[in-house]
Order: C-alpha cells, then structure tokens, then sequence
C-alpha cells in the first residue's frame, strides 16, 4: 500500500558573476545527471532562512547570506517505492558571503558547480530550478 507525504524545503538561487550555483542529484537513474538549486528540508522548529543557510554550506561548501524569498511552489510526484510525496518548496535569492566551493558526501547530492547562465539551456535542470533562476534574473 502506498503512502502520501509532504515535506517542506528552502532553496536559494545564488547568482554571482554571471553564473550559478548548482548541486547534482546523486541518485543514478537520473540520466543525465539532474541538477538542482541547493537547499533541503526544514528541521523542526527551523527558520526556512535558516535552514536555506545550513543546507547550501552542506551541499556545496559556500557561505551565503541575506535570504530574500523569491516565491513558493509545490508539486507531487510518485516515488520509484510507489509513495506519493507532496513538496513544498520556499525559494530564496542570496549572496555570496564566502567560502570554498566543494562537493556534498553521502547526501541527496553529490557534487557542486558554478555554471555559466547561458549554459543553463542545454542541462538537465529541475524545471522548479530553472523556474527560479529566470525569476530571480528579472529582478
């Protein structure tokens, strides 16, 4: 029997420079690799600005700051186990603080990257990601 779940998440669209920063799913069946903006689940009790923080330093080593939410989406989609998952998604712009570009282990991710805006055309990207992105740009 399958199960329904919904979870809530914070990601940020960090632009610098002309490029973006990404994070790659880890999961293998996504051919070609899938891309995403960083970010993750809301602990308990959790700031979305903070959780925003924490989890883009996790995936890909860079210190962000100044959340500013660009918008909320959700969708369902089925999982490979049959359940059904509900996310809701709060997106945030950010800039750059600091810190050393690096790859997440054993995570949801597993490698980061800086890509060129125009590059963004020909990737698998996550349709909610290049939503954000094109959002974030007409700001």
């Amino acid at each position: 029997m399958s199960k329904q779940h919904t979870s809530v998440r914070s990601y940020g669209v960090l632009i610098d420079e002309g490029r973006v920063a990404l994070v790659r799913s880890s999961n293998p069946r996504h051919t070609p690799p899938l891309w995403w903006l960083p970010g993750g689940g809301i602990d308990f009790g959790e700031a979305p600005e903070d959780t925003l923080v924490r989890e883009f330093h996790e995936e890909t080593g860079l210190v962000v700051h100044r959340p500013r939410l660009l918008g909320v989406v959700s969708d369902v989609r089925r999982r490979d186990n049959g359940d059904r998952i509900h996310t809701v998604r709060i997106l945030f712009t950010v800039d750059l603080e600091g810190g050393e570009l690096r790859h997440e282990v054993h995570g949801t991710t597993d490698h980061a990257s800086w890509f060129a805006l125009a590059e963004l055309e020909e990737m698998n990207l996550a349709e909610y990601a290049r939503a954000a992105i094109g959002a974030a740009q007409s700001k």
